[in-house]
């Protein structure tokens, strides 16, 4: 511990964002990151708990405290080993993770966490300006070949850790480029590309073979996998959107989210052309889905230069702060506002869509609405009610469905391999034990949101190592890859 008394002596601070009249002009990362010395600083009010809590807010483990006091000592390269030996990719966690480390952080509880995301975010940026960050190339081959199927952050993971220990990996991806949402699904102003271009130049000169632009399931049958490979890792998201079957839902200018963000997304990448662009220039957009993929809608029609942007969520407004004392070390429910939403919306809570209007020639031109509240039943469980004479409209020319996804698409490849589901529609598979990670079907396996359903970016990559070591031990009858 560098500085027993840092948290006492130095105030919290943390990185700051560009003007939002700058930030909306265009698509590219506006955070402005603190200098080394003001890295230092924040460092060194790391308190080394006894018991650091945000070990346990971490899904990947980070060993938090210790590239803390490295930062606060100035010694960059250590905690960039440090660093890495629990996550593949922090780079791609400090710009994006919600990041419950901060939320579990001893100095939470009066609401001055150490800047844990900015740290982490600093380290791995500078490991790679410095060219710290080299290709780890297995000494020995082991002639074991994997597929695994799905290039987002879990797949990714499996991938890396895979080829690590001397296998040979492909790496299937559906879409024009590697990355998963993380590549499509992300608008760029939240995470440059490039970073994940960085990423697979190491992971190619490790050896793992990318295979953009192959559906498995569709473009090869899934059962070939089986033939062709001694281990199969199903590593996908969890794709299949939760609609919103209501009146007017086929009208034009009604998307699911995703299909909103990927038609910008490709368009800022130059996969396709501005005309393959859903456009929200001068239209008034309404939002459905209060959570991230919302805001992602959100910050988007404000870059096309939206005439209005409303977000609205069937839940109620959550409070202002947390109660500590019932809620510390777990993520808490509060009032939160994103940086898109910060360059302009409105937003409504306890409010649900009720029916699309037509402007008379299939296109939308509103959205009625209708206010709700929650009161417990007798069993105490929560139960939603609409408030009589409530409705209202809300003039749309777009509508986007962020409503979250309800499992992986069994269409294709799952409904082909046959594997088990759970009773959410995910792959069925278990995480403790000697088959964690296993399948019903033999030498096939399931790692991320594919099995777990819609979750965190730094959930998948916790998954996806955890996958990779059960491979490894089930094609070697022993690991070396960690827990």
């Amino acid at each position: 511990m560098g500085k027993p008394t840092g948290f006492m002596e130095y105030e919290r601070k943390d990185r700051t964002y560009a003007p939002v009249s700058d930030r909306i002009t265009n698509f590219t990362e506006f955070v402005i990151p603190l200098s080394d010395d003001e890295l230092s600083t924040q460092g060194a009010r790391c308190m080394d708990c006894g018991i650091p809590f945000c070990h346990q807010g971490c899904p990947v483990n980070n060993q938090i405290p210790d590239w803390n006091d490295l930062v606060f000592h100035g010694d960059w390269h250590a905690a960039s080993d440090t660093l890495h030996s629990t996550n593949n990719f922090p780079e791609f966690t400090g710009r994006i993770c919600p990041a419950p480390c901060q939320e579990s952080c001893t100095l939470n509880l009066t609401d001055e966490p150490v800047s844990i995301k900015s740290i982490e975010c600093a380290i791995v940026d500078k490991a790679w300006e410095e060219g710290w960050i080299k290709p780890l190339i297995a000494e020995h081959r082991t002639g074991k070949h994997i597929a695994v199927v799905g290039s987002g952050p879990a797949g990714m993971a499996c991938a890396q850790q895979l080829a690590r220990v001397g296998h040979d990996v492909t790496l299937f991806e559906k879409e024009p480029r590697i990355g998963g949402l993380l590549r499509f699904g992300i608008p760029d102003f939240k995470l440059d590309k490039s970073i994940i271009d960085r990423r697979m130049s190491q992971m190619r000169a490790e050896g793992v073979v990318f295979k953009s632009r192959t559906h498995v399931g569709v473009d090869i049958k899934a059962t070939e996998l089986l033939d062709s490979f001694d281990a199969v890792a199903l590593t996908g998201g969890s794709e299949k959107p939760r609609d919103l079957p209501i009146p007017g839902r086929d009208l034009n200018g009604v998307y699911f989210a995703m299909d909103f963000l990927k038609a910008n997304t490709k368009h800022v990448q130059g996969v396709h052309g501005e005309e393959g662009v859903i456009s929200a220039k001068d239209k008034h957009v309404v939002v459905i889905g209060g959570g991230d993929t919302g805001s992602d809608c959100i910050g988007t029609s404000n870059r096309h230069g939206a005439a209005s942007v409303t977000q609205l969520e069937i839940l109620p407004q959550p409070p202002e702060k947390e109660d500590k004392g019932t809620v510390w070390p777990d993520w808490p429910i509060k009032m939160r506002t994103s940086s898109s939403q910060e360059e302009g919306c409105e937003r409504m809570f306890s409010v649900a869509s009720k029916e699309f209007f037509d402007d008379g020639e299939g296109n939308l031109k509103a959205v009625k609405c209708i206010k709700v509240e929650w009161n417990k039943d007798e069993n105490g469980n929560w139960q939603m009610s609409e408030v009589a004479g409530s409705e209202f409209e809300l003039q749309a020319d777009i509508a986007t469905l962020a409503m979250g996804f309800v499992h992986p698409v069994h269409e294709g490849m799952l409904e082909q391999l046959g594997v088990e589901l759970d009773g959410r529609g995910n792959v069925q598979g278990d995480t403790e034990g000697e088959k964690a990670y296993y399948t019903s079907m033999d030498k096939v396996f399931a790692a991320g949101d594919m099995r777990r359903g819609q979750s965190l970016v730094v959930w998948a990559i916790r998954e996806g190592r955890q996958c990779a070591r059960s491979i490894d031990e089930y094609l070697m009858g022993s690991t070396d890859l960690p827990r």
